[in-house]
């Protein structure tokens, strides 16, 4: 172990990062006894690496196999790699991952990088390698997106990551704080968090079979800033939580979670919306993002900063222009009431309701895993290279649902549920 990583592990609670790494395995995948497991991580997340391949390894896994990825390397390539490399990626290792996952594979992503780790680095350098991994990323990718797998990201408390969210603290000050706030909100600071997550799973499915039940033709948001109608997409159904993937395997997708959420039509999204929290992407960070929609696409794209890059995203494809998914999340949620802004997408997504440019999920259908992509894109599922999360929820926001008879039932006011 190095130095860095022994004293950082020093100032973590080590009971609460082991729950975290059980909650992991036994939650976020219920790894089954015989199952490979890929995992991806930053090399700062060793300690929580270790013991999630412990719990891995205890629950019966075949084979776990690491990837890790360095802040150091990332920035030696923008400042000395020729200009043709950040047209570059690493196809042979994702069409790997893909090959992994359609054998049998789980997969498990460990978030913590530096959200501005690429803020002053050429954007048009950023945005050329965002494209390029997101194509070589496809082949895994649509396992994931898919859903054909049981799969699970989780974060550790890197502390390039800590000193953006507490920039005022010395670096382990805001080490051991991140970690606090990452186990709160993973659900892992009590004495039990298997249970508590039996729960939390439980209230979420409420919440989807309320939404199931009027199967609304669309939701239309208002606000500061917003005026904007998202339709859903033919045979649509809402998740939360836990949710079953084509191999069978019951697990969930992201801790912390705290939405619902299922798939817009992608050709049926109309008016404006504004962002009400920073997109933190690759490196970059997005803010006051406005978008107007017409018939599905988006028209128009501003931002205060990194208005750049987000139009570099909008251009990655057809897609990417389109939603693939729309998010209902609580503004008493109990990230949004740590009133911490993250600068990571996994938690700030689950402060706020939430929509996503990009890759839509499949298993968002009723009989979703039986549906070809011909099937999904006719029903109004979208299809792109990417999947971009940002947040368009808060104290201000109202939404109704739309019935296909133009019946409106109030869903949220005043960001929070009506029933």
């Amino acid at each position: 172990m190095t130095t860095h990583s022994r004293d950082v592990s020093a100032i973590i609670d080590p009971v609460k990062l082991d729950r975290l790494a059980e909650v992991a395995v036994r939650i976020g995948l219920q790894l089954q006894p015989g199952q490979d497991l890929v995992l991806t991580a930053p090399v700062a997340a060793l300690p929580l690496v270790r013991r999630i391949a412990e719990h891995a390894y205890k629950a019966g896994a075949g084979l776990v196999t690491p990837f890790f990825a360095d802040e150091e390397i990332t920035l030696v390539r923008y400042r000395n790699a020729p200009d043709a490399s950040f047209d570059r990626a690493s196809g042979w290792l994702y069409e790997g991952m893909a090959r992994a996952f359609a054998g049998g594979a789980a997969r498990l992503a460990i978030a913590g990088d530096n959200p501005l780790l690429l803020s002053s680095q050429d954007p048009e350098k950023v945005a050329r390698a965002n494209k390029a991994n997101s194509i070589a990323y496809q082949p895994a990718l649509e396992k994931i997106a898919n859903f054909d797998i049981n799969w699970n990201i989780v974060s550790y408390p890197n502390p390039s990551w800590a000193r953006q969210v507490f920039p005022g603290d010395p670096e382990d000050v805001a080490t051991a704080k991140l970690a606090d706030a990452i186990f709160a909100a993973s659900r892992v600071d009590g004495d039990d968090p298997v249970a508590a997550w039996k729960a939390h799973n439980a209230a979420l499915r409420r919440r989807t079979e309320w939404l199931n039940a009027y199967a609304f033709h669309a939701l239309h948001f208002t606000g500061p800033g917003t005026d904007l109608t998202v339709g859903l997409a033919d045979g649509h159904e809402w998740h939360g939580g836990a949710s079953t993937a084509k191999n069978g395997i019951t697990c969930n997708p992201n801790i912390p979670t705290e939405e619902v959420f299922t798939t817009p039509h992608a050709r049926r999204v109309e008016g404006h919306v504004t962002s009400t929290k920073p997109l933190s992407h690759q490196g970059t960070l997005i803010e006051n993002i406005s978008v107007r929609f017409e018939e599905g696409r988006i028209v128009e794209a501003k931002a205060s900063r990194g208005e750049e890059v987000l139009n570099k995203v909008l251009d990655t494809d057809e897609g990417a222009r389109r939603l693939g998914e729309v998010a209902l999340v609580p503004h008493s949620s109990p990230i949004s009431k740590s009133g911490l802004l993250f600068y990571n997408t996994l938690f700030d997504e689950n402060a706020a309701s939430h929509i996503a440019l990009g890759q839509c999920y499949s298993k968002c259908f009723i009989n979703g895993a039986s549906l070809s992509q011909e099937e999904i894109a006719t029903r109004g599922g979208n299809k792109s290279f990417i999947h971009i999360d940002w947040m368009i929820g808060s104290d201000k926001i109202n939404v109704d649902g739309i019935g296909k008879d133009g019946s409106r039932i109030p869903v949220m006011r005043g960001g929070e549920w009506v029933a």
